[in-house]
């Protein structure tokens, strides 16, 4: 695990319109069922996960830094809570309610994981804290990143006693403004420095798709997997599915599908979280991972463009050493009115929970 100590200090900030001095932490979480994880407020990342696999052996199965200007300074998406919008938004542009807004562009063309200074850099305030939870809240204030309206945010990590890491968002706002948020995780679950995910076996439930154009943002068309190298309904090893030329203009896999909705069964058992379904699994090493979520769609990630950088286990994190599965909403949503609405208004209530549970 990582230590607590080199996670203690604090930082000077611009947030909430003003300069604070902000305290950073390192928080431990224990289940009952023998998961271990670590969160640190900075980004709401997730630092360490600790999960045995079918022999006992434990692995820490997301990759990551051992010190908090590591994690400041490289890959500074890895296992954060993304935010205001998750993944691409066209031109960095939109309309609502007739006003059209330019966001700050990031990626290209485009405007990526909530802009320039997302909820990845942003220090977080510690809210509530059991032995095996910590909840976060952040205040995004109204034309942070281009966005309208002063968004209140709070993400809950929590470990369950059916052996699963379950991250809740809720946000609330005082004017219309888009909202779609997820968590990066890098999962590798040989364990964090075992190199490339190739012997990986994923599996995603999952019927359609959303083709994207040479910026990387869909084109609109919500499309079969039928026939498709994205058919990934039965399991398929990583490494016999990624070099297929459909996936080359992103270097590996980096695709949204489209998620069936919850069954009727599924609804009942879930009566918090109706929508809460099983979309994913992951499986290595003795370990499979199942995610369940209340998102519509599902992006999976292999790290394709991962620089070389020395990771918690003192080996070299690279092209394709990681898988993440990324539940959200449909990319550049607010642009098409066929994708789920972004949109949250005042007086509405926006929640989101995802489960990473290991079986």
């Amino acid at each position: 695990m990582v230590s607590e100590q080199s996670f203690n200090t604090i930082l000077s900030a611009e947030q909430g319109g003003r300069k604070r001095q902000l305290r950073v932490g390192l928080y431990t979480l224990r289940s009952s069922s023998g998961l271990v994880a670590q969160v640190t407020n900075y980004g709401a990342k997730l630092v360490s996960l600790i999960v045995p696999n079918d022999k006992g052996v434990k692995a820490d199965v997301v990759l990551g830094f051992n010190t908090l200007d590591e994690w400041m300074t490289k890959e500074t998406y890895f296992n954060a809570v993304i935010g205001r919008v998750a993944n691409r938004i066209k031109d960095g542009r939109f309309t609502l309610d007739g006003k059209l807004y330019q966001l700050p562009v990031n990626n290209g063309t485009n405007s990526l994981h909530g802009g320039v200074h997302g909820f990845n850099e942003k220090i977080w305030d510690v809210v509530g804290q059991t032995a095996y939870s910590v909840t976060l809240h952040y205040r995004a204030m109204d034309g942070e990143e281009g966005y309208p309206g002063t968004m209140d945010v709070t993400v809950t990590y929590a470990l369950t006693r059916d052996n699963a890491l379950r991250i809740t968002y809720e946000a609330t706002t005082d004017a219309p403004t888009l909202c779609g948020f997820t968590n990066h995780a890098y999962f590798n679950l040989a364990g964090e420095s075992s190199g490339r995910v190739d012997d990986h076996v994923l599996q995603v439930l999952a019927d359609e798709y959303t083709p994207f154009d040479d910026t990387a943002c869909p084109t609109g068309q919500v499309l079969p997997v039928d026939g498709t190298p994205m058919d990934f309904r039965q399991p398929v090893r990583i490494g016999d599915r990624i070099n297929d030329p459909f996936f080359a203009s992103g270097r590996g896999i980096d695709n949204n599908w489209v998620l069936r909705p919850a069954t009727e069964q599924e609804r009942a058992l879930n009566k918090q979280d109706p929508a809460l379904r099983k979309v994913a699994v992951l499986s290595a090493d003795g370990r499979t991972m199942e995610v369940r979520t209340t998102a519509p769609a599902l992006q999976v990630y292999t790290g394709n463009y991962v620089e070389q950088n020395t990771g918690k286990g003192g080996k070299t994190y690279d092209i394709q050493h990681a898988v993440c599965l990324e539940a959200q909403n449909c990319p550049d949503a607010i642009n098409h009115d066929n994708f789920p609405s972004p949109v949250l208004r005042p007086g509405q209530l926006y929640r989101q929970v995802t489960e990473y549970k290991f079986i």
